[in-house]
């Protein structure tokens, strides 16, 4: 009987229907192309999402979303941006520009037919986790029909996780610092065919505090790519446009003619209130607002945890939180989250949370301290009356900020009302906050802290015209705070504190030299006041907020003081009350050895015998934690003696590694520029054959044909693959909320599907005996059953 036929018919009905689909894909890609090309927004009414030239999986996602109408911003950036151009988007905050750069970030890589073997596509920046977070989020909704992977990059996670999963994204939402880190670091991370760059909140980022890790991340980008800015105050500078690289960018604003930068339904006020006033008028504003939700902002995050620890304590009737930088990850993504989520709370916060956060139903924002210019108010307000809510707004200012800041906010086109406070509801929390601070020295500490904070956030502020810190009254201030007395700020005083110290400390000098041409009788006369200079342990026992010894302290030190200085009559007798409580403290000088002259010549060689040195004694401290510092490595390494390296020759002697060789030997050898000739040419040669072996370029080179080569097979495996068996690469969810999520930001899924079915595929084959050949795992009855159908 002869043998069964092992040819296999399947692969050619499923290699005609590959080719089928393929082509389908390819004519549906074009046929997009050609719409985007046709495509005229002067001519055509864009009223929604449907009026645009989309794929199938973006309008679904964005449907199931209940994204329907475009905003003004979306109406102009969408179609230029689907088009290629270079954008400038400007926009009133809450009026979707979020939307109107992950749209066309979406559509561009889908009509490219974008694969997670083609690396990174588009990177997205942002000035901020929370909002990079927020981003990340929209992301996955609009874009949970298509196959990209993307993922979320930001500090306060595990750096080598996401090492390990960053090489197939084909979409990154990050902050500038970790992007840059994973640049300069992680070796498999490749960024030569990026084709979008996309910076949220532009004009933050280009700032001057992201400006050097916003230029490193530059330079290592394509420059043949297409970069959208967006923001709510967009820069027009020519230096921050070259340094993006722009070609012919297009400025797209909404609401430059518009009456006000800021939205329609925002009600916005100020109130002037002296500096001490401030935290008065604000536990007097939650006290009458409990069932609203207020969102506070603090120039400091010291401020932030001051106010918030001391109200928490005070117990206002309304839940508080506090947001600020210092924190860690984990808490900040939770207090946003539960803020988010109530209906009425009191969020302390600095400018973390000012731009771009989407916070649901807030109902008022309040700016305690003044905002450093227009624009950051701007951003500040926008927290609420987003998507055409209502909203309000009030604006803390001193009276000495008045005047500027209303000069800048009318230049901005914000109208602001002045309101004032009603005395009847005023409250006057200094004394609580005082008796607070008495009994409990953290909370103390924190206030100072808090005052010292926002004395420099004054002084470092570069507009003089509207933050006047000689004006402001600070003592005054820190007695509202519940400190009792204002910390000592050492520029405040500014540059005339040097020049008093000094002349205190010539007139003294002048005064000691006047007394020892008078007689004796002048010399025991008390010296005047001016010309004391006090010390420091004076100034420490004049402390005004000592512990409970504090007073005892004082009388000891003032009664110490008064037998000291004795009257002019006083008598032989009374030598014993002088030495009553009195400090003497002597410092000998050791004598320094004589040093003689050396005169060496540069050629002599070393002397062969070392020389015994004796380490200088350390000095006595008076304190454990000076004795401590003798035993530390800083200190060993910058006060002990010096490290030497020896090599030993073949005889077994040692040598420096760096030595001068004989003179006389040296210059037998030749001329001394023909020497020097032979030593740099072998030293070149040498360096020459190091860098051939490790040359930077020529392995990156071969990396990349490697890589390529990977991804053209495992291309092909995947058009192997039977019908119904697309591979789909999803958008991942954020903190572990879905299925197996460990809280991962950067995953990649379906691959393992993939391989699992392509295994399970071959097992089916090797089973079925069309040819395979046998496995050492199958079961005895099919080897059976296999034999006995091939013997007849």
């Amino acid at each position: 009987m002869a043998p069964m036929s092992s040819k296999r018919k399947g692969p050619t009905v499923n290699s005609q229907q590959r080719d089928v689909k393929r082509k389908k894909v390819e004519e549906n890609v074009e046929s997009l192309n050609q719409r985007v090309l046709d495509f005229n927004p002067g001519e055509n009414e864009v009223t929604s999402f449907n009026d645009l030239p989309l794929s199938h999986p973006t309008t679904s996602g964005l449907e199931a979303s209940h994204f329907k109408n475009l905003t003004d911003i979306q109406q102009k950036a969408v179609p230029l941006a689907l088009k290629g151009s270079d954008l400038l988007g400007a926009a009133k905050t809450g009026s979707g520009k979020t939307l109107a750069f992950l749209v066309p970030v979406l559509e561009n890589l889908y009509r490219r037919r974008w694969t997670e073997l083609d690396g990174l596509g588009a990177l997205i920046l942002s000035p901020t986790r929370e909002l990079a977070i927020q981003i990340f989020e929209v992301l996955r909704k609009i874009g949970r029909y298509h196959t990209f992977s993307a993922g979320l990059v930001i500090g306060g996670k595990s750096l080598q996780e996401e090492r390990e999963r960053l090489g197939r994204m084909n979409i990154l939402v990050c902050t500038p610092g970790r992007m840059l880190q994973h640049m300069d670091q992680t070796a498999a991370f490749e960024i030569d065919n990026l084709q979008m760059l996309v910076l949220d909140e532009a004009d933050r980022i280009l700032d001057m505090g992201f400006q050097s890790t916003v230029d490193a991340i530059v330079e290592h980008l394509p420059k043949e790519r297409q970069t959208l800015l967006f923001s709510a105050t967009q820069t027009k500078k020519v230096s921050d446009l070259a340094r993006l690289s722009l070609r012919d960018p297009e400025y797209v604003s909404v609401h430059e003619a518009a009456a006000s930068a800021t939205p329609s339904t925002l009600q916005q006020n100020y109130i002037v209130t002296p500096l001490p006033e401030k935290v008065n008028t604000l536990w007097s504003f939650i006290r009458s607002n409990l069932k609203s939700k207020i969102l506070v902002f603090l120039s400091s995050g010291k401020q932030v945890r001051y106010v918030y620890e001391s109200f928490r304590h005070m117990q206002p009737g309304i839940p508080l939180l506090h947001l600020h930088g210092r924190q860690k990850q984990t808490a900040r993504l939770d207090i946003t989250a539960r803020f988010s989520a109530t209906s009425n709370s009191c969020l302390f916060a600095t400018d973390v949370v000012a731009r771009g956060l989407d916070f649901p139903a807030v109902d008022w924002v309040i700016q305690l301290d003044c905002p450093e210019d227009a624009d950051t108010y701007i951003h500040r307000v926008g927290r609420t009356a987003r998507y055409e809510r209502d909203g309000r707004a009030v604006l803390f200012l001193d009276p000495t900020e008045e005047e500027g800041m209303l000069k800048r906010l009318e230049h901005k086109k914000v109208a602001v009302e002045k309101i004032n406070v009603r005395q009847k509801k005023q409250q006057s929390i200094q004394s609580q906050l005082q008796n607070m601070c008495f009994k409990d020295p953290e909370l103390k500490y924190l206030g100072q802290k808090a005052f010292i904070s926002y004395v420099k956030s004054i002084h470092l502020q570069k507009d003089k015209e509207v933050f006047k810190l000689d004006q402001l009254p600070l003592e005054e201030y820190s007695a509202s705070l519940g400190l009792p007395g204002a910390p000592r700020v050492k520029f405040v005083k500014g540059d005339d504190a040097k020049n008093v110290k000094n002349a205190l400390r010539r007139q003294q000098i002048s005064s000691s030299e006047d007394e020892g041409e008078n007689d004796k009788e002048d010399q025991n006369m008390p010296k005047p006041k001016s010309a004391v200079v006090k010390t420091k342990y004076d100034r420490m026992f004049e402390r005004k907020n000592q512990d409970i010894l504090s007073e005892h302290y004082t009388k000891l030190i003032d009664d110490g003081t008064d037998k000291i200085q004795k009257p002019p009559n006083t008598t032989d007798g009374d030598d014993d009350a002088a030495d009553f409580l009195s400090i003497k403290r002597r410092i000998e000088a050791l004598p320094s050895p004589p040093q003689q002259p050396t005169t060496t010549s540069s050629l002599d060689p070393p002397d062969p015998t070392p020389k015994k040195t004796k380490r200088p004694k350390p000095p006595k401290f008076d304190s454990n934690r000076a004795r401590r510092l003798l035993t530390t490595k800083e200190y060993a390494l910058k006060h002990g003696p010096k490290a030497h390296k020896l090599v030993f020759d073949d005889q077994g002697d040692a040598h420096e590694v760096y030595e001068f060789a004989d003179e006389k030997d040296f210059l037998r050898k030749g001329d001394v520029v023909k020497q020097r000739e032979e030593f740099v040419g072998k030293e070149g040669r040498r360096l020459e054959e190091v860098d051939r072996g490790v040359d930077r370029g020529v392995e990156k080179g071969k990396r990349r044909e490697r890589r390529e080569k990977r991804r053209r097979r495992e291309r092909e495996e995947m058009d192997g693959a039977e019908e119904g068996g697309e591979v789909r690469v999803e958008l991942v969810p954020f903190e572990g909320e879905e299925e197996g999520g460990g809280g991962d930001e950067v995953v990649v899924e379906g691959r393992r599907e993939y391989d699992e079915e392509r295994a399970e595929r071959k097992r089916k084959r090797k089973r079925s005996g069309d040819g395979e050949p046998l496995g050492s795992n199958d079961k005895l009855e099919d080897l059976e059953a296999l034999a006995s159908g091939l013997l007849g």
